[in-house]
C-alpha cells in the first residue's frame, strides 16, 4: 500500500555527518585490498541503530546483515532486504534511497561505507556487543538520563535559546526566535527537517474574518474543556485564542510569499449537527504533493535569511541542569561525537511525543494500542523529549490520551492492535470517518455514527474484536456530499471553495479501486455475499442494513439518533464493506506546562530555562481528540511555538 503522503516528507538527498565519502566505495575493490573477515558498524536510524555487518573475502563482499530492527515495520524495515540486495550487487556502499525510508537508507549507507573502510584498513575496527547492538528489553520505559564523561564531549556551542526539534513547533520558534532578533540555534536528529503539518486551527485570523467566521473565545474554552473532563488548564486555551490569529496570519504571508493561498475552512450555514463543531480550520490551497515538506523548506529558507543556524543530524541524548535551572542539553551527532550545547535564554523541547515509542505506548495508554492497526506519526515522536524532561525533574500529565482516526482498514481475518500495528500490513482508509452505517461483529449498529472520529474507536474497546466494519453502497459520492463534514474528512469542497485535503473523485477513482484490489476493502453484488466476505452472521447484517434503509426512508434514527442529514441508505449495488480500526497520528499527554509555556515539576513551580511545545507538552487535552475544532492540536503547536521563540528572543 501506498504510505501516508506526509511520510514523504523524510525525502533527503543529505547524507550529512559520515566520516567516508560513500561514491568512492561505490564499485568493487581491486583484488587484495580487503583483509578478510567480518565487520560490523551502526549508524543513526529513525527509532534506533541500524547495523550493517558485511563479510568480505581479499577481493568481494561476500554476505551482508542489515539489523534494522529499531526501524518502522512495513517501511525502514522491509527497505533492509532491498538495501541488502543493492549491497552485495553494486560491491560497495552506494545504495539507492528506498522510496518512503530514506533515513534507514542513509543510515544504511554510512554503516556499510564504515564497513568497508574498516575492511581496507582505513579506519580502527569497530566493536559493537551484544548489548549495544540491541536494547534489552527490561521493560521500564523511562530508564535512566545516560552518564556522558566530559573527555568524550567533543565541542561546546552557546547560543541564547536552542530549540530541540525542527518538525512543526520547532520550526516556528526557530523563525520567531530569530525574526525578533534572538540568537537560536534548531537541532534535529535527522538529516533535514521533518515537516510542518497542514490544517492549522486558529481564531480570529485575517482569513476568519473575511469570511465571517466569529468564534467566541471562551464558549470554544468550555466546549473543549468539557472533552477533556476538565483535565486541562484553561489559561493555556487563553494563550491559544490570543494568539493563534496573528501565528496564522504570519504563515499565511510565508505562504503568499511563496506562491501559496491560506483559506479558512468554513463551516457549513445549515448544519443541525448533535456534535457541535467549530470552523478553526486554515489550510494552503493547491499546494500538491509533499506538502509538509514545502512548507518546512519555505520556513528554513526563512529562519535562515533572518539569522537562525540549524545542526541536523544531531540528536538530543539529555537536557542538562545547573543550580536548578536547565542549561541547555548533550547531543550526538551523525559521527557518533557528543556536543554540549548552552542557551542561555532558554531551551525549547518539541520532539513530538512518543507515538512511535510502542513500549511507551504499553505503559502508559495500552487501551488505545488495542483500537488502532495504522501509524501516521512523525517518525522522531519517540518519547525522548518527554523522558529527558522528566530525567530534570518535570512532571508530566496523570491522564494519557492519544488522537486517533478512525480511517485505517484491516483485512477480515485481521485482528486489530500492536501487532498489526507493527506489521505495516494494514490500509490508509480515508473515508472510513464519514457517517456510513457501521457495525460490529454481531452484524449489529452500536453507536451514533456522526460523532468525533474516536468515538467509535473507544466503543471499539467493547466490541470482542476491537474493531468495527463501515458499510455503504455505490451513491456514496452524493452521500458524502450531503453530510456536510468539517475538517480533513471532508470529501468536497467547503461552502467558500475551500478545497478539501482529498476530495471525493480521488477516493473513487484511485483509493478505493486500490483498497478493493488489495482485499482491504471488500465489494459485493448482494448484502449477503458483503457479509460473507467480511465475516459477519448474513441475517443480523441483512435486518441492520433494513433498518438503516427504513431509518432513511423515514428520516429518523429512533435507535441512536443520528441526523437527518447524516442518514444514508445501502440500496444501491455493488456494496462496500471494510473492517475498520484506528489510524495513531500522535500522543496528546506530555510535560505540565504553565502560561509561560515553561515546564514544571511536581509541585507545580517552573523549571527555569526549561520550555515545551507541541505533543511533548501536556495540560491541554485529555480522554480523546476534540477532532469538531479542525486543526487544534497543530494549532496549538505552531502557536506555542511563535509565542515562546518571540518572548525568548525579546528576554533580557
Amino acid at each position: 500500500m501506498t504510505q501516508f503522503s506526509r511520510r514523504k516528507f523524510l525525502r533527503t538527498s543529505i547524507v550529512g555527518g559520515a566520516s567516508i565519502t560513500t561514491a568512492a566505495l561505490a564499485h568493487a575493490a581491486p583484488a587484495g585490498i580487503y583483509k578478510a573477515g567480518t565487520y560490523s558498524s551502526k549508524a543513526a536510524g529513525i527509532g534506533g541503530d541500524v547495523i550493517v555487518t558485511m563479510t568480505f573475502d581479499t577481493n568481494k563482499i561476500t554476505g551482508v546483515v542489515i539489523d534494522a530492527s529499531h526501524e518502522t515495520p512495513g517501511i525502514g524495515q522491509k527497505a533492509a532486504v532491498e538495501l541488502k540486495k543493492q549491497l552485495l550487487l553494486g560491491q560497495g556502499a552506494k545504495v539507492d534511497t528506498v522510496s518512503g525510508a530514506s533515513i534507514t537508507s542513509s543510515a544504511v549507507r554510512k554503516a556499510a561505507a564504515k564497513c568497508i573502510a574498516q575492511a581496507k584498513g582505513e579506519i580502527p575496527v569497530e566493536v559493537i556487543t551484544k548489548e549495544t547492538a540491541k536494547e534489552e528489553d527490561s521493560g521500564d520505559w523511562l530508564g535512566k538520563a545516560p552518564e556522558i564523561a566530559e573527555k568524550d564531549i567533543v565541542n561546546t556551542v552557546t547560543t541564547d535559546i536552542l530549540v530541540i526539534g525542527c518538525g512543526t513547533g520547532g520550526m516556528f520558534a526557530v523563525c520567531a526566535a530569530a525574526e525578533n532578533g534572538g540568537k537560536v540555534i534548531g537541532i534535529d536528529r535527522f538529516p533535514t527537517g521533518t515537516g510542518i503539518r497542514g490544517d492549522l486551527g486558529a481564531i480570529n485570523s485575517r482569513y476568519q474574518k473575511k469570511e465571517g467566521t466569529k468564534i467566541d473565545k471562551f464558549e470554544f474554552t468550555a466546549w473543549a474543556t468539557r472533552y477533556a473532563g476538565g483535565h486541562v488548564k484553561q489559561e493555556l486555551y487563553n494563550v491559544w485564542a490570543d494568539n493563534s490569529g496573528e501565528t496564522i496570519d504570519w504563515f499565511g504571508d510565508r505562504l503568499k510569499e511563496n506562491g501559496i493561498e491560506m483559506m479558512n475552512e468554513v463551516g457549513d450555514k445549515n448544519d443541525p449537527a448533535r456534535y457541535v463543531g467549530y470552523a478553526t480550520g486554515h489550510s494552503g490551497q493547491k499546494v500538491g504533493a509533499n506538502e509538509g515538506q514545502k512548507f518546512n523548506s519555505f520556513l528554513y529558507k526563512y529562519a535562515i535569511s533572518k539569522g537562525a543556524r540549524f545542526d541536523y543530524s544531531m540528536k538530543m541524548v539529555k537536557l542538562e541542569k545547573k543550580d536548578g535551572r536547565v542549561t541547555g542539553c548533550i547531543a550526538q551527532n551523525g559521527d557518533g561525537k557528543y556536543v554540549r550545547y548552552i542557551a542561555k535564554k532558554g531551551t525549547v523541547v518539541a520532539t513530538g511525543g512518543y507515538a512511535r515509542n510502542y513500549k511507551m505506548m504499553e505503559a502508559l495508554q495500552p487501551w488505545n494500542l488495542r483500537v488502532v492497526s495504522r501509524t501516521g506519526a512523525m517518525p522522531g515522536a519517540l518519547g525522548d523529549g518527554i523522558k529527558a524532561c522528566l530525567w530534570v525533574g518535570a512532571k508530566m500529565d496523570e491522564t494519557h490520551c492519544a488522537m486517533k482516526f478512525d480511517r485505517a482498514a484491516i483485512r477480515p481475518n485481521q485482528k486489530a492492535g500492536l501487532e498489526t500495528l507493527k506489521s505495516g500490513d494494514n490500509a490508509w482508509f480515508w473515508m472510513g470517518s464519514q457517517p456510513w452505517l457501521k457495525v460490529n461483529s454481531f452484524g449489529e449498529r452500536f453507536i451514533n455514527e456522526s460523532g468525533t472520529y474516536e468515538n467509535p474507536l473507544h466503543a471499539d474497546e467493547y466490541n470482542k474484536d476491537h474493531a468495527h466494519y463501515t458499510i455503504f453502497d455505490s451513491n456514496w459520492p452524493e452521500y458524502a456530499k450531503q453530510f456536510k463534514m468539517h475538517g480533513c474528512s471532508r470529501l468536497w469542497p467547503f461552502a467558500n471553495g475551500a478545497e478539501p485535503n482529498i476530495p471525493w473523485f480521488v477516493v473513487k477513482d484511485k483509493m478505493l479501486p486500490g483498497l478493493i484490489k488489495s482485499g482491504f476493502v471488500q465489494q459485493a453484488d448482494t448484502i449477503e455475499e458483503l457479509a460473507k466476505k467480511l465475516g459477519l452472521p448474513v441475517e443480523a447484517v441483512k435486518k441492520t442494513v433494513e433498518k438503516n434503509n427504513e431509518n432513511w426512508k423515514n428520516g429518523v434514527d429512533p435507535e441512536f439518533g443520528k441526523e437527518k442529514h447524516r442518514l444514508s441508505p445501502v440500496n444501491k449495488p455493488p456494496y462496500y464493506g471494510a473492517k475498520n480500526s484506528g489510524w495513531l497520528l500522535c500522543t496528546l499527554d506530555g510535560i505540565v506546562i504553565n502560561k509561560d509555556l515553561n515546564a514544571c515539576d511536581e509541585n507545580g513551580d517552573a523549571i527555569p530555562g526549561l520550555y515545551v511545545i507541541g505533543n511533548d507538552s501536556g495540560s491541554y487535552f485529555a480522554n480523546e481528540y476534540p477532532n469538531l475544532a479542525t486543526g487544534m492540536a497543530c494549532g496549538r503547536t505552531v502557536t506555542f511555538g511563535r509565542v515562546i521563540g518571540r518572548a525568548l528572543a525579546k528576554k533580557a
